[in-house]
């Protein structure tokens, strides 16, 4: 069974209050969304394996630590995905970035896949799987299997918040997928939105209805 890990520093807390306010606007909303991806880059990052290295301070010689050479790839589900992308990025500037395309059909929620471009290495890389809310868990569902189907074994998804119900299904597809997220909330309601949620993220991303 995969690991849920729901991240509650209070900074996160803190701004996904304003993130789900209705009346937060676009600009803000996108500067906090950007703000909260960086503190759970932090997070996730956190199992991330290092190795020693002697480097010269200003005073002696010293034995410290670095990153050993673990390759990240990031890959947002277009469109909502791509918000908080740069916030991870200012902590990983090296990571690769792909791209999934999913629509989801508004009546039945179903999922297509309409693009994917991703790193030609990724079965080498780590992937952190971004999405902002995974809710019936279609859309992460079918770009995790689009990665599998590719050739990656190592990935984590990062949502800022989900519905018991997506995460019910992610475990049950990807048990060997861990699930990082802001908040999980109530349960969806008749059309497939998180309650309370935040809305429609890519709509509230963009300035779009």
């Amino acid at each position: 069974m995969s690991k849920l890990f729901v991240l509650d520093h209070p900074l996160i807390q803190h701004k996904l209050t304003y993130i789900r306010n209705k009346n937060t606007g676009t600009k803000e909303f996108r500067a906090l969304v950007d703000e909260v991806s960086t503190l759970m880059a932090f997070e996730i990052t956190r199992d991330m394996p290092l190795e020693e290295t002697t480097i010269e301070t200003p005073v002696t010689q010293a034995t410290t630590k670095v990153i050993s050479g673990k390759k990240i790839g990031l890959i947002p589900i277009l469109r909502a995905g791509l918000g908080m992308v740069d916030g991870i990025l200012k902590l990983i500037p090296a990571a690769k970035v792909g791209h999934v395309g999913l629509y989801r059909d508004p009546v039945t929620f179903t999922p297509t896949e309409y693009y994917i471009k991703l790193p030609s290495d990724i079965e080498e890389r780590e992937l952190i799987v971004i999405d902002p809310m995974l809710a019936t868990g279609g859309s992460a569902n079918d770009a995790i299997h689009s990665l599998k189907k590719r050739g990656a074994t190592n990935i984590k998804l990062m949502c800022l918040i989900a519905a018991p119900e997506g995460i019910e299904v992610l475990q049950k597809e990807h048990p060997d997928v861990d699930i990082y997220l802001g908040a999980l909330d109530e349960k969806l309601n008749e059309k497939g939105y998180i309650v309370p949620g935040l809305g429609d993220a890519g709509d509230r991303l963009f300035g779009t209805k």
